[in-house]
């Protein structure tokens, strides 16, 4: 059996899973149209598609997989009452968001010193990564608050009501979008839970950028203040509201969760599921190669080791130049911002990563640690 399985651009490596068992093609995210699904077997899309009985009715697909831990794009229901297959990626990218959430912890002035010296997260949304931010947290020795009204409280640790978050060091969401009654995020932050942040604070939103309310926000940083923001999405994706984006300390184009790591592992679990589905064998797929190793001077401690590895890694500053440069253009700057999602440059995470060092303390160890990695002796190279 060979399946036509119809593909968006911005997943990787499909050809290399699939191998005999399908012939793919691609298409750009947010201009899929009905036409396109003729023939087609298998769909797999990313966050911009709206997959609902619009797209799919009268078409052949069996099966629709999205390279994404949120499923509000698709109809669920819909599927499930149509016969079709379903299947997600939950965790795939979580690390890479994690490892974004800290690299913007890391850029935004002392912010990640404050942290290690008894500051607090607030983290909204306990899910795949909201979990897997706090076990880093906490591998890292600092101290967090989660609120989640849509789990069950009692598996929730340090958990917190929102005004309690909004007065932690940093608050930094990842929920996902509903607008379902009582607890929708659909605007979490509006004007009044955006006043009722700590001046001082830092907010990075990786989540939906529904859950903040972009002209409240605006309003809110118009007024001046200490108020530090850093926004990977936002409303109305890719027509971006140009004047948050001038205010923000650093904006990205949808990507905190763009690791080639984090895409590969969800193109795994896609095309797994996609076999199981249609009952078939795939071969092994080629591994991802493993990243070069990292080299640290001894001299380094505590939140200048974190900052180096975090950089060496991911620079966040560098999507933030691009994102701005890209979008200074104001009629353009919708297929701009697409165009650095369909055009990003490869990126390595940093948990799993090899860490070259000789006589550092037994504190830089456990940092090291903490972020995943390990430690290399030279003499061991």
């Amino acid at each position: 059996m060979s399946l036509v399985i119809l593909a968006d651009e911005n997943i990787p490596a499909v050809e290399d899973y699939v191998g005999a068992s399908g012939r793919v093609r691609h298409f750009s995210g947010r201009d899929l149209t009905p036409q396109q699904l003729t023939g087609v077997d298998a769909l797999l899309v990313r966050s911009v598609t709206r997959v609902d009985e619009a797209l799919l009715a009268g078409s052949p697909v069996g099966f629709v997989g999205t390279a994404t831990s949120g499923v509000d794009h698709i109809d669920r229901d819909y599927l499930q009452r149509r016969g079709t297959g379903f299947a997600y990626a939950p965790g795939s990218n979580a690390n890479s968001v994690v490892e974004y959430v800290l690299a913007a912890v890391a850029a935004i002035g002392d912010r990640l010193e404050r942290l290690l010296a008894g500051g607090c997260v607030g983290i909204v949304g306990y899910g795949v990564i909201g979990k897997a931010l706090a076990a880093r947290l906490g591998a890292l020795a600092i101290r967090y608050r989660v609120y989640d009204p849509w789990l069950e409280q009692s598996g929730i640790p340090g958990r917190a009501e929102l005004q309690d978050i909004l007065g932690c060091d940093v608050v930094t969401l990842h929920p996902e979008l509903t607008r379902a009654r009582p607890w929708p995020s659909y605007h979490l932050l509006d004007k009044s839970a955006l006043r009722r942040l700590d001046r001082d604070c830092l907010l990075i939103n990786a989540s939906r950028g529904a859950v903040v309310d972009n002209r409240a926000l605006l309003a809110v940083l118009a007024r001046g203040g200490p108020l530090d923001v850093v926004l990977d999405v936002w409303e109305g994706e890719p027509a971006i509201n140009q004047a948050v984006l001038d205010r923000v300390n650093l904006g990205t184009p949808h990507i905190a969760g763009y690791s080639l790591d984090g895409k590969l592992l969800a193109t795994q679990m896609l095309c797994a599921a996609m076999a199981r589905h249609y009952g078939l064998v795939l071969a092994p797929a080629r591994g991802t190669r493993e990243a070069p190793p990292l080299a640290l001077e001894a001299s380094r401690e505590g939140a200048d080791l974190l900052r180096f590895l975090l950089a060496s890694r991911y620079d966040i500053t560098r999507d933030d130049r691009a994102l701005r440069a890209a979008t200074g253009d104001r009629g353009a700057a919708a297929a701009a911002f697409d165009d650095l999602r369909r055009h990003y440059p490869e990126r390595r995470e940093l948990a799993g990563s090899r860490v070259r060092a000789q006589g550092i303390s037994a504190a830089a160890v456990d940092l090291i640690h903490g972020l995943g990695c390990s430690v290399v002796a030279l003499e061991d190279e």
